[in-house]
């Protein structure tokens, strides 16, 4: 029997991850994983396909509503949504090889089948070839990641009735899609449809979209959202939804009174969350313990009751954010090395892919009332930065929080293009503690969109110049 000094279970961005920096501290490490390809949940049908069609078809959006204004003539534009389909998934295929390419140089072994614990030391493997064996570890990583939340009475086929996995590969683009659940991932999706010419009502069942972001930047995103062609209903819930011949037949009701109403659609995507993924790992033989929402426990080490496996990512409580998880696993191999690693999960960042992005880093507003924090607020709008003028993508503003008594900047929030690639200076700032006035004093390049998050920081301690 192979014996190994790391067993990883997962190869999503903690995973692999996890594996990689394991095995160049010396170790000897085994990882499996049953996706297509290396990269877990992420790699395959999350982040990079969901990211592939938004970019595609923000391209196409705005060649075809956008460009004429500009002085740029394209006429009969159209697209191949089979050709966009073959694009995304080369783009998996490249980034997965690229995976295994660094397995293979770091000297991990790679097992593509499903691990299921015997002991808490012995891993059998069902691997997708058909053929069954069981490894040892002296150390064994849980990171398989989350699954699709599905909603009671809704059978999901991935055909009409979809979760993100079915609403990545959609053969036809449809004429109505319903889109259950206003968070990143159904405004990220129903966003790619939309620009394709589907008509997307989104449901919600809070009252307002992006439940946990800043309220700014919610009303912010629904009112540029709705001029996209996004209809919302909010304070609503489906009931139920059955595919009747070619149509899916959605009951809605209100959530504040007794209304209901009955809507026809081409596809349904259900969108309301995700999930730990554990069930196929037979924790209850180790007796590995979960809390109420079926996330392991881990103490400050990632240690699960089992002393000698530790779980990270998605299957543990935090953000379900695949860079949470990449860093989780960095620090979970210098753990298992004896060294001491670190993270601090407050200045991890969030974005939304949609057009504009939405980021943020830290606290929001109503964080900061609850924990009774005195704070002060500094805005800037793009529609006053030099560069999101001359690329007339003035939409959106950079907002930051600061503790009213020491400046240090506590968070971060920004709606307006390229707020996923603009958050990174905000969550360095943060990082080593620096005052708004510290983010002010840095001197941009112009023109680029950096100098809004100046401009705020500027507005934050005392006053902007450009505003």
């Amino acid at each position: 029997m192979e014996k190994y000094d790391i067993l990883v279970i997962g190869g999503g961005p903690g995973g692999y991850v996890a594996a990689i920096k394991a095995a160049q501290l010396g170790k000897k490490v085994a990882c499996v994983d049953n996706k297509e390809f290396l990269g877990g949940t992420c790699l395959n049908v999350g982040c990079i396909p969901s990211k592939s069609l938004l970019n595609i078809t923000h391209k196409y959006h705005d060649a075809k509503h956008n460009f004429a204004s500009r002085g740029i003539e394209c006429k009969d534009i159209s697209f191949s949504l089979e050709k966009i389909m073959e694009t995304k998934y080369s783009t998996l295929s490249g980034l997965g090889q690229g995976i295994a390419g660094l397995f293979k140089k770091n000297k991990i072994d790679y097992f593509n089948g499903i691990g299921e614990f015997e002991t808490n030391n012995r891993i059998l493997i069902n691997s997708n070839n058909g053929d069954n064996i069981t490894i040892e570890a002296e150390n064994i990583i849980i990171a398989t990641g989350s699954v699709p939340i599905t909603l009671p009475d809704i059978e999901i086929d991935e055909e009409k009735i979809v979760t993100s996995d079915g609403a990545l590969s959609l053969e036809k683009v449809p004429n109505k899609m319903i889109v259950i659940g206003a968070g990143v991932i159904g405004l990220e999706l129903g966003s790619v449809w939309s620009r394709l010419g589907a008509s997307v009502e989104v449901v919600e069942f809070a009252d307002d979209i992006l439940p946990g972001f800043d309220l700014d930047v919610r009303k912010e995103a629904k009112k540029i959202f709705e001029k996209q062609g996004l209809s919302f209903k909010l304070k609503s819930k489906v009931t139920s939804a059955q595919v009747i011949e070619y149509k899916v037949e959605v009951n809605i009701s209100s959530v504040s009174s007794d209304d209901s109403e009955k809507m026809d659609c081409d596809v349904v995507l259900v969108a309301v969350g995700r999930k730990p993924n554990t069930k196929s790992l037979n924790l209850d033989k180790v007796g590995i313990k979960l809390d109420d929402r079926g996330r392991v426990i881990v103490d400050g080490q990632f240690k699960t009751n089992i002393p000698n496996v530790y779980a990270i990512g998605d299957v543990i409580a935090g953000p379900m954010l695949a860079h949470k998880a990449s860093d989780e696993g960095v620090v979970v191999a210098e753990i298992i090395d004896g060294q001491h690693g670190h993270i601090d999960y407050n200045t991890i960042p969030s974005v939304v892919y949609t057009h504009p992005e939405i980021a943020f880093v830290g606290k929001t507003e109503d964080e900061l009332k609850k924990d009774q924090i005195d704070y002060k607020v500094g805005k800037f709008p793009f529609l006053a930065n030099s560069r999101a003028r001359t690329s007339l993508e003035t939409d959106g503003f950079v907002k930051i929080l600061a503790c009213k008594e020491s400046d240090q900047v506590l968070g971060v929030h920004i709606i307006g293009d390229a707020a996923g690639e603009l958050i990174a200076e905000a969550a360095v700032a943060m990082e080593f503690k620096a005052a708004s006035e510290d983010l002010a004093r840095i001197c941009n390049p112009h023109p680029t969109l950096n100098e809004a998050i100046k401009e705020a920081a500027l507005a934050t301690y005392f006053k902007p110049i450009h505003l």
